[in-house]
């Protein structure tokens, strides 16, 4: 990012390193973002890491990771007024894209109420209650995401919130044995119990018949939430749909792997897309860039 304060410019590249050390799969979409956007989306990227960082340190108990969280609350409103809470790289960068960019606080704090279930809810009863998680998750990173992108039509919000819905499916079918077993079952125990499963009987595909037509039912679900939620890319700054491509190939990419081998979801090796795959996403995706902006997303 240019900017004529060096404190800043150097704020916002650290959150762009660790956004290239940690994002995996969103930091192929994140670097095709334009300036300053992409610096924005960085920062907003460093901002749910660091949360990630309270919510999972084994260093403190809950008592302290409850009393760090409503600092880190506070401390992400006194940002998103456009004022510093704290002279490090995350808060200047967050108060420095608060104030180009019109961010709702209710996004930040529902985010953070989802890293909270995260610690305490090991499993959802039915679909109202995951998508409640989803929505927490996932769909408020899809509403400041287009907030950072632009967007003139209001139905952007709510088909932000679809994908949202469809990319955090996609991430819970896709760790279903590694959250099994740290005791986490996200998906619906209603779903379960219609299929005649448990959870155990999928980790162990003890009847396959049973358990592929569960996971294909669970596919189905996101993937109607992509196609309810198509029109997105016509409807944010065309310079962005680069960026929301790339991010939706991957993850819808990685839904697809899951329905052609549903079994893959009980497996000990985690299911992703090939380097070779990303790198051919992103080269698609860098070719949809008009050419105006090229030079920006380099």
């Amino acid at each position: 990012m240019t900017t004529t304060d060096p404190v800043i410019e150097d704020a916002f590249q650290q959150c762009a390193e660790l956004t290239r050390r940690r994002a995996r799969n969103f930091y192929y979409g994140l670097k095709l973002t334009p300036q300053p956007r992409r610096s924005a989306m960085f920062a907003i990227y460093a901002w749910m890491r660091m949360a990630d960082d309270i919510v999972d340190s084994g260093s403190i108990n809950d008592s302290e990771r409850a009393e760090q969280l409503e600092t880190f609350k506070q401390m992400t409103h006194v940002a998103l007024s456009g004022r510093r809470p704290a002279e490090d790289s995350l808060w200047i960068a967050m108060a420095d894209t608060a104030s180009r960019y019109e961010l709702d606080p209710a996004d930040f704090d529902d985010m953070l109420a989802g890293q909270v279930d995260d610690l305490h809810v090991t499993s959802c009863a039915d679909w109202d209650q995951l998508r409640t998680f989803c929505y927490r998750v996932a769909s408020t990173v899809g509403r400041v995401c287009i907030s950072i992108w632009g967007y003139e039509d209001p139905a952007a919000v709510e088909m932000a919130v679809d994908r949202g819905i469809a990319f955090q499916l996609t991430n819970i079918l896709r760790d279903f044995r590694e959250d099994h077993e740290s005791g986490r079952v996200y998906l619906p125990a209603e779903d379960f119990s219609r299929h005649g499963l448990r959870p155990e009987d999928v980790i162990e595909w003890s009847d396959p018949d049973r358990c592929t037509d569960f996971i294909l039912e669970q596919v189905a679900r996101a993937r109607d939430h992509y196609i309810r939620s198509a029109p997105l890319d016509g409807l944010i700054t065309p310079e962005c749909v680069p960026t929301l491509w790339a991010m939706t190939a991957i993850y819808r990419g990685i839904l697809e792997k899951i329905a052609s081998s549903p079994f893959r979801v009980a497996g000990d090796k985690r299911i992703r897309l090939s380097a070779l795959r990303k790198t051919s996403i992103a080269f698609k995706a860098r070719r949809m860039i008009p050419a105006r902006m090229a030079g920006t997303a380099r």
